[in-house]
């Protein structure tokens, strides 16, 4: 049985990935050991069966004891541990949830049901690092799965829309705040106000200095932010760079055909799970059925959701999809700006298959466990 440690079990990340190798049973495939970077020492309890011992996630001794290492930690750890490691010739699989290795050469990008074979050919290669991929990069490649697998697309444009939880707990925790602020501003404004008094008033609030914005340093409850992640010389986010590297890398290890990606990465207020709209280029053209047909059934995660007012109203929205696996893929129709071009709107649960999921279902390959 492999001996598997799991660092950085706390975090947003991975909570959602603790949760779901209890739903799966994965904890009776590996013996899993748990660290931490602040309380080793410690008893908690991870698994349903019996009380854990925090190891000290710094102690390289105790780590290289494992077959798998998993974090959850963040780049930082990755970068101060993963090379010590090596050093002492740990031979071990390094599975990561943060971006710090997805570029390098001897990292394979996970996405299974995109990549599978790629997996397979690296683990028989001797590879021993995997990474989850950026969380929109892997539910756009999902949701137009279809169109990927026949080698249709020429180029996406992507305009993402992503929830506070992408940026972390204590994110999630500031827009709340923000929201309580401007809730509790209602109190303060007579029933009969007029409607251009009250929104004047809300605007005072969310511009003061006493408007909580330590993290996001701007407001986002009412509001949203139009950049996610440090400027880079092409005038790009680095948010937005990833879309097109991480995908091509992502599709070329199986063989697929690469297709130029760009648009604009947006914070909205939304808790949890991401949107994109995507403008998509076709070879060719389409009838909007075969189109439909190719999104629809190209995996099992996929959840179609007609060009229909109410059941887009009803069912693509982070509000429907939180907390679920399913890819709520709708909107799907022919632009009238040019030649095969459509419109794709999907929502997917960034902490699901966005991060989790992946690195999950990779640790499940290594272990052999079926997926």
């Amino acid at each position: 049985m492999y001996k598997v440690g799991i660092i950085g079990w706390r975090g947003m990340v991975g909570s959602v990935l603790i949760q779901r190798m209890h739903e799966e049973n994965d904890f009776f495939n590996i013996n899993a050991q748990f660290f931490s970077t602040s309380q080793a020492g410690e008893s908690v309890r991870i698994l349903k069966s019996q009380e854990s011992i925090l190891l000290d996630a710094f102690d390289i001794g105790a780590l290289k004891k494992m077959d798998i290492l998993l974090s959850c930690q963040g780049g930082d750890y990755t970068k101060k541990i993963l090379p010590s490691l090596r050093k002492k010739n740990w031979n071990g699989h390094w599975i990561d949830a943060a971006s710090t290795l997805r570029m390098d050469s001897d990292a394979v990008i996970v996405l299974d049901p995109i990549n599978k074979d790629a997996i397979k050919s690296a683990i028989e290669a001797g590879n021993k690092n995997w990474v989850g991929g950026n969380c929109t990069v892997s539910l756009m490649l999902l949701a137009i799965h279809g169109l990927i697998k026949e080698n249709l697309v020429e180029w996406v444009s992507s305009m993402t829309y992503q929830a506070a939880s992408g940026a972390g707990a204590q994110n999630m925790k500031e827009l709340l705040i923000q929201m309580g602020e401007l809730s509790e501003s209602l109190d303060k404004i007579k029933t009969n106000t007029n409607i251009l008094d009250l929104d004047k008033e809300v605007q005072l609030i969310m511009n003061s200095d006493r408007f909580t914005k330590k993290l996001f340093s701007a407001p986002l409850a009412g509001s949203l932010i139009p950049w996610i992640d440090e400027k880079l010389e092409s005038g790009q986010s680095r948010e937005e760079w990833k879309g097109s590297v991480e995908t091509n890398k992502i599709l070329k290890s199986n063989g697929h055909k690469p297709f130029s990606v760009d648009g604009l990465c947006v914070r909205i207020g939304a808790m949890r799970s991401h949107s994109q709209a995507l403008t998509i280029k076709l070879n060719n053209d389409y009838t909007i059925e075969k189109i439909e047909e190719l999104i629809a059934s190209a995996n099992p995660w996929i959840n179609f959701i007609p060009n229909e007012k109410e059941e887009s109203i009803k069912n693509l929205s982070p509000a429907a999809v939180s907390g679920k696996l399913s890819i709520a893929v709708g909107r799907v129709r022919k632009l009238n700006v040019g030649e095969n071009l459509i419109s794709v709107f999907t929502v997917g649960d960034q902490l699901l298959w966005g991060a989790a999921e992946p690195v999950r279902r990779v640790l499940n390959i290594l272990t052999n466990k079926t997926t």
